[in-house]
């Protein structure tokens, strides 16, 4: 039992130091961040959320099919459009429900007619789908919790994140990559502490993800912040912008 113990603390520890011991990202990573054609908006999110180094570790290629679901802004989606450049394809999902906001609407637009190389595509939050598309490469940044979210005010109704992962999954080539960037939360509750704090457990993803058929392949200590209060709702001024993340890189089998 012993035994056990130690091996599994030691293999803990090597998906750990895997995202740990990183070089300086190359040269054409680090030029898709500082492009020039990035909103100032954005780039102020630079120095919190540390993209070349994420995608570095996240194992991001020039030419790759690429997805980011929830894009949101469009952050990561306009970094990594400079990224794959134009052997590779970025495709950008959002909620349809999130377009009822005027100022999201405003948001969009500006989105997308700036980036006429990113597809845009709309879907109903409580049912995802890729369609025929297949990617090499996808990233969900904190906004995997939002699965165990509800909201009458933005129409959205209880989801089956296995029913999302099992897409996600079918979504993904043979090899291909999901990278999870969230805010850590507590154990416990999941539904409960999503509603509450905007937060979830990283054992949570780690099981919802081998439940759907992939692996855990490596952890990176990049955004990782100890000083961060787990009991804070993410939105709080004090941590915002500041919470301690956990970033893991999920792998399907080829």
């Amino acid at each position: 039992m012993r035994f056990n113990r130690l091996f599994s603390a030691l293999a803990g520890a090597a998906l750990l130091l895997s995202g740990a011991a990183q070089a300086k990202p190359e040269a054409w990573l680090s030029g898709a961040v500082s492009a020039q054609s990035r909103p100032a908006a954005a780039v102020k999110l630079d120095e919190s959320r540390k993209p070349a180094e994420i995608l570095d570790f996240f194992g991001l290629k020039p030419g790759m099919a690429t997805a980011d679901i929830m894009t949101g802004s469009g952050y990561w989606a306009e970094i990594m459009a400079n990224a794959v450049g134009r052997k590779g394809k970025v495709t950008a999902f959002e909620p349809a429900q999130f377009y009822n906001d005027p100022e999201e609407q405003k948001i969009w637009k500006a989105l997308t007619d700036r980036r006429k190389d990113i597809e845009f595509v709309r879907y109903p939050f409580e049912a995802f789908s890729a369609g025929e598309r297949r990617f090499d490469f996808v990233i969900i940044n904190l906004s995997y919790h939002d699965l165990y979210w509800e909201s009458a005010e933005y129409k959205i109704p209880r989801t089956d994140p296995q029913a999302f992962l099992k897409e996600l999954y079918a979504a993904v080539k043979p090899g291909g990559v999901v990278g999870i960037v969230d805010h850590v939360g507590e154990p416990g509750d999941t539904r409960a502490v999503v509603e509450k704090l905007h937060r979830i457990d990283p054992a949570k993803v780690e099981a919802d993800f081998k439940a759907a058929g992939f692996r855990l392949e490596a952890k990176s200590p990049l955004l990782a912040n100890p000083a961060d209060d787990h009991g804070k709702l993410v939105f709080d001024p004090s941590v915002r912008g500041k919470t301690d993340r956990f970033v893991y890189r999920f792998r399907k089998a080829r």
